[in-house]
């Protein structure tokens, strides 16, 4: 089944010079699919086409999802700093008027499996940098989506913290049978949270490669130090140098 059917999707800013395209490509359901490819290539460009937040000068994208259905994670976690963590994470159920006990109970237990209970009245300040990326994703989270896009939220964090979130994020996934695409220029990250990784080229930004990851469904520190995950990166790190 497909999640998302982009045919000959094209962006620019105005007259400029061409961002992206074209690009054709079909997302599958459930499981998460990487978009690798190097710095200023159209990753983030291509995420926020998919979320709505942009317009493309050309082309097609069929969803089978709503707007209502789709959680965003930014690289910065753009929380309220007046606002404790069970608020910043509330917030879209606020806007909509959709808070309940049972949201609240279902918000409880979000925090708790990203380690931030206990933490429910402490300001975006008094976390740390890896906490505050767990609150923005947990206010992704709150509104049960369907298709989760994310856009190198890890990126600007150590790598002991980076590894655990991902390990998180991938068990959240599965546990909640989402649709997941995820921004990111680093390939370890990408063969350790993926199912599916689209390789894309230098501006303009096309889809050069699709690479299957056989890995287990459930993945920690064993699959990163396994030969065939070794394998994997090295493959890419050779398909990146290709089309950079």
């Amino acid at each position: 089944m497909v999640a998302l059917d982009i045919t000959d999707l094209r962006f620019a800013y105005g007259d400029g010079p061409a961002i992206l395209g074209p690009i054709d490509i079909k997302i599958p359901h459930h499981g998460i699919t990487a978009i690798l490819g190097p710095s200023g290539c159209g990753k983030s460009t291509l995420l926020r086409l998919l979320a709505g937040l942009c317009k493309p000068q050309s082309g097609h994208i069929r969803s089978a999802f709503t707007l209502s259905e789709l959680g965003f994670v930014f690289q910065d976690p753009t929380l309220l700093d007046w606002a404790s963590v069970r608020d910043n994470m509330m917030l879209p159920l606020t806007l909509s008027g959709a808070v309940s006990p049972a949201m609240r109970e279902h918000g409880n237990e979000i925090l708790r499996q990203l380690g931030l209970d206990g933490f429910q009245d402490y300001l975006p300040h008094q976390l740390s940098g890896g906490m505050r990326m767990r609150l923005s994703l947990a206010r992704a989270l709150i509104a049960q989506p369907k298709l989760l896009l994310l856009d190198e939220p890890f990126a600007a964090l150590d790598e002991i913290i980076r590894n655990r979130l991902d390990e998180e994020l991938r068990s959240l996934v599965i546990e909640q049978n989402m649709t997941a695409l995820f921004v990111t220029h680093s390939v370890s990250e990408s063969v350790f949270l993926a199912d599916r990784i689209l390789v894309m080229s230098k501006r303009p930004g096309l889809i050069k490669a699709e690479v299957e990851i056989d890995g287990p469904k459930i993945r920690d520190i064993n699959w990163r130090e396994s030969a065939p995950f070794r394998t994997y990166c090295r493959d890419l790190i050779a398909q990146l140098e290709e089309v950079s």
